[in-house]
C-alpha cells in the first residue's frame, strides 16, 4: 500500500493519494485544484489514478476532481447525500472501492456537512479486518472537529451540522485523539452541540461560494489560466478599474507601502494569500493582478484554488508602468513603534487593531479600536474618518491588507505600525494582558 499526504499550508489543506503498488491502481482524496503533484507522484511510482473522492463539498477551497476527471479519466465519488451537476458515483455507508489488495471503505460521518464521509483504508496484505488508516476530511481534525456552521447560508443551522483548536500536526491516531481532543471527551449531545457551536472564528465570505461551486460543472484550472495570465497595458487597467474591476497587488507589504497604484488592495503572496484575497475581494467582479514580474501565474493559480476565476489579466510591466504616471502612485507610511506611540499619546491618531478576537482577547494596546480584518468592510462606518489611523495586526501582513482596503474606501490618513504588536512589545511599550 502507498499512502501519501500532500499538505498545502497556506490553506491548511491536506489531500491524499492511496494506491496498491502491485496493481498500480490509485485514488486521490480531496485533491487541490492544481493537480500536477499527483500526476508526478503517479508517474514516479508507475500508477494509474482511476478514482477521485471528495469527503464532502468543501467550502475552503475548490477541489481538483474535475481536473483529474478530464486529465486522466478518474471516476468521481461523493457521499450519497451529495447533489452535484456532474456525474459521480454516490458512496453509501460501507460501500467499498477496490484498488487491488488495497480497499477504500466509505464511512458516513455527517456533521461538518450533511454529505460528509470519511475514507477507511484497508491493506489486505496485512489484515482484511483491521484498517490501516482513516481519512476524515473535515469531520475530525488533529485536536478538533469540523466546524458546523459553514452551510448556514444554504439553509442549515449550526445545531443541524455538527474548528477552532486545530493542531499544527497533520497526522495522529484515533486513540490519541480520544485521549486529548477536547471535542471527543465524554459529554451529552447537548453539551457537544454547545461546545462546537460557540466562539467559532469568522468564516471568509467565499466559503459558501466554494461549497456551491464544488457541486457545479465548471472550467478546469488549465482552461482558466490560459485566459487569465495575459498582460494588460496601464491605460486598459485604469479603464477596467473605472468600470468596477478590483486591482490586487500581490507584492510584499513593504514594497506595496513604498509605491502602489491608487485604489489597489494589497494581499501579499508571502502570507495566507488566497484566504485573505477571498475575504477582501468579491468573486463576482473582475480582478487585475499586480505582481513582481514572473509571479503572475502563481498569483492567478492560488486564486484559482479558491475558485476566484475572474482574473482578466495582470498589469503589464508591474509597478514600473507607473514611472511616467506619478499622479497614479500612492504610498503608505509605516511607523516604528516609538513614533506610533508618540502620535497616539499626543492625540494625533487612533490605533486600529485588525487582529482576530481571540488574539485581541489575550493581549492588546489600551485605547485601540478593535475591528477584525474579516469584519472591516462590514463595519467600515465604525472607523473614524476625521482623524489619522495607525493600523496594526500581529506582525504587519494583515495591517497592510487593512490599510489598503481603507485607502480604497476613501480614508486618506492611514498609516501602519511596522512590525505590528510584536514590534510594539519589543520596544517595551505598554500592553495589557488578560488574566485568567
Amino acid at each position: 500500500m502507498l499512502l501519501q499526504q500532500f499538505y498545502l499550508s497556506c490553506l491548511a489543506h491536506a489531500s491524499y493519494l492511496v494506491a496498491d503498488e502491485a496493481s498500480g491502481v490509485a485514488a486521490v482524496v480531496d485533491p487541490q485544484r492544481d493537480i500536477e503533484q499527483y500526476l508526478a507522484y503517479a508517474e514516479e511510482h508507475h500508477l494509474r489514478i482511476a478514482h477521485v473522492l471528495l469527503t464532502h463539498l468543501h467550502a475552503d477551497f475548490l477541489a481538483g476532481h474535475l481536473e483529474l476527471r478530464d486529465r486522466v479519466g478518474a471516476r468521481i465519488y461523493l457521499g450519497a447525500r451529495a447533489s452535484a451537476e456532474y456525474v459521480f458515483t454516490p458512496l453509501e455507508d460501507g460501500d467499498e472501492i477496490p484498488l487491488g489488495q488495497v480497499r477504500l471503505r466509505a464511512l458516513a460521518t455527517p456533521g461538518h456537512t450533511p454529505e460528509s464521509i470519511s475514507i477507511v483504508v484497508f491493506d489486505d496484505t496485512v489484515s482484511r479486518d483491521l484498517p490501516r488508516a482513516v481519512l476524515t476530511g473535515d469531520t475530525l481534525f488533529v485536536g478538533d472537529v469540523g466546524r458546523p456552521d459553514l452551510r448556514v447560508a444554504l439553509g442549515w443551522t449550526a445545531a443541524d451540522l455538527c474548528g477552532k483548536a486545530i493542531s499544527q500536526e497533520t497526522v495522529s491516531t484515533i486513540g490519541e485523539q480520544r485521549r486529548v481532543n477536547y471535542a471527543l471527551q465524554p459529554m451529552s449531545k447537548a453539551d457537544f452541540v454547545t461546545l462546537v457551536t460557540t466562539d467559532q472564528p469568522d468564516a471568509p465570505p467565499y466559503f459558501t461560494y466554494d461549497a456551491v461551486l464544488n457541486s457545479k460543472e465548471h472550467p478546469t484550472l488549465d482552461e482558466t489560466l490560459a485566459r487569465e495570465v495575459q498582460p494588460i497595458p496601464l491605460d486598459s487597467v485604469l479603464a477596467l478599474q473605472q468600470s468596477g474591476a478590483q486591482v490586487l497587488d500581490t507584492r510584499d507589504p513593504p514594497e506595496f507601502a513604498s509605491a502602489h497604484l491608487a485604489g489597489s488592495v494589497n494581499v501579499g503572496l508571502g502570507g495566507q494569500y488566497a484566504t485573505w484575497a477571498g475575504t477582501v475581494l468579491r468573486h463576482d467582479r473582475p480582478i487585475v493582478i499586480v505582481a513582481v514580474p514572473g509571479k503572475e501565474r502563481e498569483a492567478a493559480t492560488r486564486l484559482g484554488r479558491i475558485g476566484f476565476d475572474q482574473v482578466v489579466g495582470y498589469l503589464q510591466g508591474g509597478l514600473q508602468s507607473l514611472a511616467t504616471r506619478p499622479d497614479l502612485s500612492r504610498t503608505t507610511e509605516r511607523l516604528g513603534p516609538d513614533v506610533a506611540a508618540a502620535r497616539v499619546s499626543r492625540g494625533e491618531a487612533t490605533l486600529l487593531d485588525v487582529r482576530a478576537p481571540g488574539e485581541r482577547g489575550g493581549k492588546w494596546i489600551d485605547g485601540s479600536l478593535a475591528i477584525p480584518l474579516s469584519q472591516l468592510e462590514a463595519r467600515i462606518d465604525e472607523v473614524p474618518r476625521d482623524r489619522a489611523l495607525i493600523v496594526h495586526c500581529a506582525g504587519g501582513y494583515r495591517s497592510s491588507v487593512a490599510a489598503s482596503v481603507l485607502q480604497r474606501e476613501g480614508f486618506d490618513k492611514v498609516t501602519e505600525l511596522a512590525g505590528g504588536l510584536a514590534a510594539w512589545e519589543s520596544a517595551k511599550l505598554p500592553v495589557s494582558v488578560a488574566t485568567s
